[in-house]
């Protein structure tokens, strides 16, 4: 790994919006900051928008953006704390050797680079990224990890590498910016922007994308992954696993060839894990008590629900509460 200067926390933020960038991730980004001045009763943010030539920038939903100055003004840049990258779909054809040459001189004046959705295709292929972990897209991780080897391309929803700050896409940029403003403004900013939004849960940047298993799977087996939608959308109600085999055309020795060679466990393994999974988002996301959290996920005793709770995740239902409730008021957002 690189080294590279250590961080410092941005509040001037710029938005470079390139052709086609998807608007909810851009939103995501810059209305957190803008409610956490509102909270804060004071400027502790401001943001400025860029695109190559100044023009407005058409996003993929067909609505035309206006921004504040082209990428190559200097004075609106030199006040910048930090660049975001913010893209979309074919983040390929915007990637152009005067828009390298832009970031890499931006990074040699010191200025901090990120990206939203896509925007890690054009820190890598700037080489910016070499040496660094980054977040990208689920349905770009694959690509960008075999074009840049030297990027390290993670799962997150978003990542804080140093002077690098990029995050993966849809609302993601939401969690990231609230991590930020606890780290600057304190947790009762950062909580109360949440609320403003009615974000239930704050996701923390070593929680995952949820890929999904159609992505992974690609047509390898499309009964396998009828299966698992099955079993996803009948958590409080399991189907048994004669059913569940039926209802694909297969007989239950077929099902569990099928669950064993791609995924390494058997069909109820499978279920059993999807439905604490659904459990621990339902400890960590609502007021639900166990009671209610075991009859929610298909469990017909809580007894039995502890049991199943602690032996996948290593600790009983009730501590996973109590853990999430201390980790609000004192850990990081991260």
């Amino acid at each position: 790994m690189k080294t590279a200067p250590d961080r410092k926390s941005p509040k001037k933020f710029g938005f470079l919006l390139l052709n086609d960038f998807t608007l909810i991730s851009f939103s995501s980004a810059i209305e957190p900051l803008r409610m956490a001045n509102r909270i804060s009763r004071n400027d502790v943010y401001s943001w400025k928008t860029f695109s190559i030539t100044g023009e407005a920038v058409c996003a993929s939903d067909g609505v035309s953006v206006n921004v504040d100055y082209s990428i190559d003004n200097k004075n609106a840049l030199k006040d910048l704390d930090i660049i975001m990258v913010c893209t979309g779909r074919q983040v390929e054809k915007n990637s152009t050797k005067l828009l390298s040459n832009l970031l890499k001189s931006m990074n040699q004046k010191g200025l901090a680079l990120g990206a939203i959705c896509t925007g890690s295709y054009i820190l890598a292929e700037a080489g910016l990224l070499d040496g660094y972990r980054c977040s990208v897209h689920w349905e770009n991780m694959t690509a960008l990890a075999s074009l840049f080897p030297e990027v390290a391309v993670s799962r997150t929803v978003f990542t804080i590498d140093r002077n690098r700050i990029t995050s993966s896409g849809g609302t993601t940029p939401v969690d990231m910016m609230l991590h930020l403003i606890r780290e600057q403004c304190g947790t009762e900013i950062s909580v109360g922007v949440a609320e403003q939004f009615i974000y239930e849960r704050i996701r923390r940047a070593e929680d995952k994308q949820r890929v999904p298993l159609r992505h992974v799977m690609g047509h390898q087996s499309e009964k396998l992954v009828v299966a698992i939608e099955l079993m996803e959308a009948n958590i409080r109600e399991p189907i048994r696993q004669m059913e569940l085999a039926e209802f694909v055309g297969l007989s239950i020795r077929q099902l569990q060839r099928l669950f064993q060679r791609y995924l390494s466990c058997t069909p109820s393994r499978y279920y059993l894990q999807i439905r604490l999974k659904r459990a621990r988002e339902l400890l960590r996301q609502t007021s639900f008590g166990l009671e209610e959290v075991s009859v929610s996920t298909g469990f017909v005793s809580r007894s039995h629900f502890s049991k199943s709770y602690k032996e996948i995740f290593g600790h009983p239902p009730n501590r996973e509460r109590k853990h999430e409730i201390i980790e609000t008021l004192q850990e990081p957002l991260v």
